[in-house]
């Protein structure tokens, strides 16, 4: 093949050091490129108003090959300042035409056009090409966000309703709903003590065994409170304690959502009890000489109809803390009167349902324990040791004292329930409720804020969609922009060398970005 056809391949980075070499251009290229630059910005200040110039000028790095497109629109603008002899008598093409001749000493214009191509390929157009590439990987990275969000909101509320599930709540109103749910203890309370009825044969068994296996004048007394709400129910305190039922029970109010300032208020106050006339004590001294009964204490019949009535103030046989403590059976009033804790009945005392808990645990404990020795007992010592127990201690196999155990640890499964831990520390303190309505809250927190960072991905989305859409026209110009000055400087080159096909590789222009 002939030489002059085989085709001049220079790669784009070492294209201005080609033309050096090559002596086509000089080393002190761009001092010159200095001068000229001076005289185009002195020219640009005095530009006639047509649009091909302001699209010249508008947004680009003016040139050799623009200053020649810019001769050629002043040919056709100023062509009335032309002579007889050709010469144009205008400022504006005088001061482009000594551009054009600078740029052509020493083949200057050419080695600026590589120069800027160089920079434009492998700065410019790369550069928006990444920042768009960016952006698709910020898309791509916003949309997996919000899949994550979306499956977090959904998480975070399932985890919600999974708790209010448990407190036995819907969610909809924490706080109004769980003072609802308060009102249902008395009734949980009453199923409890009923089904306690169903751990007699356990407590009788428990009882003739310690009795058997401790014998003595002094027999501990086994299980005293849950034998008694077996056999009386869920009564007061009071009742408990005292062994009868109560005239009158005046139970502590439950203040939910007080503030500090009401609370502390209230510590200072003084109950007083019933504050009606009649039925009340009358703590204050009687005058001297009043012999006057009404609004005195009644003693009952202290004697005959007709003899007349005294008081002694010598050294009285009357114990004074009785009478503050009062319970005055002779005036026909059954009981007293039930105040604070012991108002409460025994399962929403904190004490006495503390005490009832371990009481269970401990029949619970034993019937496990007699289990397990009743799988095991098989020995002649065994069997000669039990057998002048009690009947009820010997008629029970291990599987019915197992199934005894199961009963008894049901109803601590009641009691330890979270429902029925969260309304105890309710009724306990009012202002848990505050706090617990809090808790649920945060959690409900969660997906709100979950989804506020998907509502902040979707608008990075956005912006950056908006970014791709501006960017891509830029692109777009530069890509064309640089291909017609590569056309320019191949062109120029190939003139160079008789008109031999010139090719500067590496020149990537796509605008397609993955």
């Amino acid at each position: 093949m002939d030489e002059h056809q085989l085709p001049i391949d220079i790669h784009l980075p070492r294209l201005v050091e080609w033309l050096v070499s090559r002596r086509h251009v000089q080393r002190d290229w761009p001092g010159e490129v200095e001068v000229v630059r001076k005289k185009i910005n002195a020219a640009i200040q005095d530009m006639p108003e047509h649009p091909e110039v302001t699209r010249l000028l508008s947004g680009t790095y003016i040139n050799y090959f623009h200053c020649l497109k810019i001769i050629d629109i002043l040919k056709e603008t100023e062509k009335d300042s032309k002579n007889i002899l050709g010469w144009y008598g205008s400022q504006r093409m005088k001061d482009w035409q000594e551009v054009v001749r600078l740029y052509e000493h020493g083949s200057v214009y050419l080695a600026e056009a590589a120069q800027l191509l160089t920079r434009c390929v492998n700065y410019e157009v790369a550069g928006v090409r990444r920042l768009m590439a960016k952006g698709v990987q910020v898309q791509q990275e916003c949309d997996n966000k919000e899949k994550e969000y979306t499956k977090g909101i959904a998480e975070a509320h399932k985890k919600y309703l999974s708790v209010c599930k448990q407190i036995g709540i819907t969610g909809d109103n924490v706080k109004q709903e769980l003072l609802e749910s308060l009102k249902t203890l008395p009734q949980d309370f009453s199923a409890m003590a009923k089904e306690c009825h169903s751990l007699g044969p356990a407590c009788h068994l428990y009882q003739d065994f310690i009795s058997f296996t401790l014998p003595g004048p002094h027999q501990p007394d086994c299980l005293p409170l849950l034998r008694f709400i077996m056999e009386h129910g869920n009564t007061t305190t009071y009742e408990w304690l005292y062994g009868e039922a109560p005239c009158s029970v005046e139970e502590p109010p439950l203040v939910v959502g007080a503030t500090q300032e009401e609370e502390e208020g209230k510590e200072g106050e003084i109950d007083f009890g019933d504050g009606g006339d009649g039925d009340g004590i009358d703590f204050g001294a009687p005058a001297a000489g009043d012999g006057d009964s009404s609004g005195g204490i009644d003693w009952g019949a202290l004697g005959g109809e007709g003899q007349p009535q005294e008081i002694d103030w010598g050294v009285g046989e009357v114990d004074e803390a009785a009478v503050l403590d009062i319970e005055v059976e002779d005036s026909g009033v059954s009981g007293g009167v039930a105040r604070g804790d012991d108002a409460r009945t025994l399962l929403l005392n904190p004490k006495t349902r503390t005490q009832f808990i371990d009481e269970l645990h401990e029949l619970a404990g034993f019937l496990s324990q007699r289990a397990s020795e009743l799988e095991t007992e098989g020995t002649v010592f065994c069997l000669s040791q039990f057998s002048s127990a009690p009947a009820s201690v010997q008629s029970h196999s291990a599987d019915s004292v197992r199934a005894m155990g199961a009963q008894a640890r049901v109803v601590i499964g009641r009691l330890s329930t979270t429902r029925m831990q969260h309304l105890l520390l309710i009724s306990c303190s009012p202002r848990y409720v505050d706090r617990l309505a809090e808790t649920l809250q945060a959690k409900l927190a969660v997906g709100d804020k979950l989804a506020a960072l998907q509502e902040n991905a979707r608008k990075r989305k956005a912006a950056t969609r908006e970014e791709q859409k501006r960017l891509a026209p830029q692109l777009a110009l530069m890509a064309d922009r640089a291909r017609e000055l590569q056309g320019h400087v191949e062109r120029d080159i190939a003139g160079r060398y008789k008109g031999r096909q010139v090719n500067i590789v590496g020149v990537n222009l796509s605008t397609h970005v993955a």
